[in-house]
């Protein structure tokens, strides 16, 4: 490999990526979603106030989900007994302004913004705000190790729950 080549995909490849996720996520295939996530990957939606990047422990976030709890969300999600989502909601998602903010070794930083529409029992409520995913390679693959999801509603009136994955 020369020495100026990068092992990393460029932007057009990593935005794929991204509106790969979001197809997956509006065509419901939450076990082929969860299948993108590094073993140690992390989905986090902090709380609308504060600051964004505090450490779970020391915070209140509306989602901090280890991979263990990434996993559960999915197997819950996808149960009839999932009662806010029964019947399930229709969504759409828009991704836009991808950009990649940096990359080592390691991993890739990457930032979306986006926009949600999600009608659910005869309601439409839209979210929107900015993806910012830390990504990893493995096996050549691009793989979720963190994806953190900034709301930027103030809060969420007047959707008031957030029973689906941003």
């Amino acid at each position: 490999m020369p020495a100026d080549a990068s092992p990393w995909p460029d932007l057009p490849a990593v935005a794929e990526f991204l509106y790969e996720e979001a197809a997956l996520l509006d065509d419901w295939k939450l076990p082929e979603w969860h299948a993108l996530f590094a073993p140690d990957g992390w989905y986090l939606v902090p709380n609308t106030f504060g600051d964004p990047y505090a450490p779970v422990e020391q915070s209140l976030y509306i989602i901090a989900d280890d991979p263990h709890h990434v996993s559960e969300r999915v197997k819950r999600l996808m149960k009839r007994s999932a009662h806010a989502e029964q019947p399930r909601s229709v969504t759409h998602r828009l991704i836009g302004n991808v950009r990649i903010l940096g990359r080592d070794s390691a991993e890739m930083r990457v930032q979306s913004s986006f926009i949600t529409h999600r009608t659910s029992q005869g309601v439409t409520d839209s979210f929107f705000g900015r993806h910012e995913y830390r990504l990893v390679l493995l096996a050549g693959a691009l793989r979720i190790r963190e994806k953190r999801t900034l709301l930027r509603t103030g809060s969420l009136r007047p959707q008031g729950r957030l029973s689906l994955i941003v």
